[in-house]
């Protein structure tokens, strides 16, 4: 099963359960993708989170059954999951700009926001014939140390990195000469799931070291397994990267063939870095556990 797929039948399952309590957990699983993954390919795909993308839904679903039959607007609303009429009808307005009781009322069929098919056009439409080819390669076992913290990414709701990042990389910046047994070249940005598989992530501002030993007061130590790596370029601002990430989520791993390990995905720092400039250069790598079938 390819990831088009896999994406497609966890919103198949969405769908089928629409009155009832969708935890985005049951759908990653339904998908067969690790919950950080599968909410960073979805994002990638539609521009949104799929807790937004499932509150819009039942409230399409919530405008059928307005439309359709004699429900109690407070039973609709509680089979989509408000605990109120008012949080009901104050979402349902945001959406659609009336009242459920005015488009019960005007019988607006043509509302509706649909569900999305992922299929081969939607592609092609969301990638604009984009093709940017990565460096594959492998590193074997690898060792980091440096600040770590938790924070939600662009695919969630909850999204707190302009609160988390930059103040850890300003408190580790000042710390690095701290840190012995320096491979030089580069720093790296390292981002992965906690142990909880929910949509709350670490990341780590590091070095990476040839000796594990010593590791400086405030600082953690990462050991990454050996691993095949694709290894992206992205050109400009630090606030323009998430337009890379997408593509790679949205586009290269569709098309490629490969396959994403779960591992920790790595923005790689290095001597063509400038921050707070569009003249300047990241790398994104992510792991495979499937070598690209083509470029």
């Amino acid at each position: 099963m390819n990831y088009l797929h896999q994406v497609q039948k966890a919103l198949d399952y969405i769908e089928a359960h629409l009155d009832a309590d969708i935890s985005l957990e049951r759908v990653a699983r339904e998908a067969a993708i690790s919950q950080w993954h599968f909410a960073r390919i979805f994002k990638a795909l539609t521009n949104e989170t799929l807790k937004t993308y499932i509150r819009t839904r039942r409230l399409s679903n919530a405008l059928d059954k307005l439309l359709s039959s004699e429900e109690r607007i407070i039973e609709i609303a509680m089979d989509a999951g408000f605990a109120s009429q008012e949080s009901f009808s104050r979402a349902f307005k945001k959406i659609f700009d009336l009242s459920p009781h005015a488009a019960r009322q005007l019988g607006k069929r043509n509302m509706a926001v649909q569900k999305i098919k992922f299929d081969a056009e939607y592609l092609r439409h969301i990638n604009q014939n984009i093709s940017l080819a990565p460096e594959i390669y492998s590193e074997g076992t690898r060792i980091f140390v440096g600040m770590k913290t938790e924070f939600f990414s662009v695919d969630s709701e909850k999204n707190n990195i302009a609160e988390k990042l930059p103040p850890l990389w300003q408190e580790f910046l000042a710390h690095v000469n701290e840190v012995e047994h320096v491979v030089a070249g580069n720093m790296y940005g390292i981002i992965r799931q906690t142990p909880d598989n929910s949509d709350r992530l670490e990341y780590y501002a590091a070095v990476e070291v040839s000796d594990g030993q010593p590791i400086p007061q405030g600082m953690s130590q990462l050991e990454l397994p050996a691993s095949t790596y694709a290894k992206f370029r992205h050109d400009g601002h630090f606030d323009s990267l998430n337009n890379s990430v997408n593509y790679i989520y949205s586009s290269w791993l569709f098309e490629s063939g490969a396959r994403h390990n779960y591992g920790a995905d790595l923005e790689i720092y290095g001597s063509e870095y400038n921050p707070d400039t569009d003249n300047s250069v990241i790398y994104y790598a992510i792991p495979l556990d499937r070598k690209p079938e083509h470029g």
